[in-house]
């Protein structure tokens, strides 16, 4: 599971989460007269089946998006089904308030059990459609220093300016696989770097949520993702798009290049 891969939209559903548990020890009616107010936990439906129903769809929509493949359950996604919940739970929350038996008046707990359940809802459902909610929650860190192109990082592939190598030890050139980088040249004869064609400047980025990586032939099918908090290096750009390397070595296109954030 990686937390650099949770956005601004699931931190809002997390802390809606976190409201809607505390509103279910708060009052849920209260009457005029009478200071011993119930809780939802003095009505069982309610405690179990509203609010932490609520708070089991916010689980799945967060371990959905911690996963690095989406699961599924009755033959829907993990992120599909929490937000199911979510939405079922302000539509039960509603009609609760609205139909308060008479004598009765709606306690903090209902009316704030229902406005978390609202932003919960909310902030599932329009975490997809608004690009500022798909912001990563965890920024990932600048690098150091860039490598140059055709340098492996000293201290292992995954982001420019690791801890520096041992005093004389050979540099695979970018692009060999860790299993093959010691037999890739003998001492003292290391292999140069390919030139970058064209004006073009090879560069780190990081990606702020998980992107398909495709493959340069334009198969539909993505090879890799890639994952925000791990630094990639663009080799080669395509118009908007970008030819970057996984770190088992695989190259690919990534398509969609909005929001990167370049080392």
């Amino acid at each position: 599971m990686n937390i650099r891969s949770l956005t601004r939209g699931d931190g809002v559903v997390i802390g809606a989460a976190v409201l809607l548990f505390i509103a279910s020890f708060l009052s849920f009616y209260t009457a005029t007269g009478y200071s011993d107010a119930p809780t939802a936990w003095d009505y069982l439906g309610d405690g179990l089946g509203l609010y932490i129903g609520g708070v089991i769809g916010a689980a799945l929509i967060v371990v959905n998006r911690l996963l690095p493949q989406p699961r599924k359950i009755a033959g829907l996604e993990l992120g599909q089904a929490g937000v199911a919940f979510s939405v079922l739970v302000v539509w039960a929350l509603f009609w609760t308030l609205v139909d308060v038996p008479d004598g009765l008046s709606a306690g903090g707990g209902l009316i704030l059990g229902f406005i978390a359940s609202l932003v919960l809802a909310g902030g599932a459902i329009a975490t997809p459609l608004l690009p500022p909610l798909q912001a990563a929650l965890v920024p990932a860190p600048k690098p150091a220093a860039p490598q140059p192109y055709g340098a492996q990082p000293p201290g292992g592939y995954g982001y420019p300016g690791a801890g520096p190598a041992g005093p004389g030890a050979p540099q695979p050139s970018y692009g060999t696989p860790p299993q093959q980088a010691q037999a890739a040249q003998p001492f003292g004869q290391p292999q140069p770097a390919p030139a970058p064609a064209g004006d073009f400047s090879p560069f780190w980025f990081a990606v702020p949520v998980a992107r398909p990586l495709f493959a340069e032939d334009g198969s539909p099918s993505p090879i890799a993702e890639l994952a925000p908090g791990t630094w990639y290096l663009a080799v080669e750009q395509r118009g908007p798009a970008l030819v970057a390397q996984t770190q088992d070595g695989r190259r690919g296109v990534l398509q969609d290049t909005s929001g990167i954030q370049r080392g």
